[in-house]
């Protein structure tokens, strides 16, 4: 059974895992510093596994229909710390965009929600294209 109470594990994970994706947009604003996208890699990683649980965590990045997701955020990681970081960065965001392709439905009716980034959203032309997108996930 899932558990949506928010303890302090859950807490740190979050925190963790948004200076992750900070850390890794400062990295790409100051020229791809490998030194802050890697920082930011590793507080993301640990930030969703506090959040949903080691547990968890394996079962997600080890689905069988992850698996490309999972090799290609692997691979951008690995060429980030070797000193590789606009290679790097290409292949994960593929990674990033097949693994978590799934949720973009549920990201698109939270952001809806928010009240002035949901009234552009409401906009014809914009509507038309996250219903376009609506629940299907990534070709790969």
């Amino acid at each position: 059974m899932v558990s949506f109470e928010m303890n302090d594990r859950k807490k740190i994970g979050l925190g963790l895992t948004g200076f992750g994706i900070f850390f890794s947009f400062l990295g790409i604003i100051f020229f791809f510093d490998k030194g802050l996208l890697a920082m930011g890699n590793i507080l993301f990683i640990s930030g969703v596994s506090l959040t949903i649980g080691p547990k968890s965590t394996m079962q997600f990045f080890m689905k069988r229909q992850n698996f490309k997701g999972t090799i290609s955020f692997g691979v951008g990681f690995f060429c980030v710390i070797i000193g590789w970081p606009i290679l790097g960065m290409i292949v994960e965001s593929y990674g990033f965009i097949v693994l978590f392709s799934g949720f973009w439905p549920t990201l698109a009716v939270f952001l809806q929600r928010i009240p002035i980034l949901g009234w552009l959203i409401q906009q014809p032309y914009i509507r038309s294209f996250f219903d376009r997108y609506r629940g299907r996930r990534v070709p790969v």
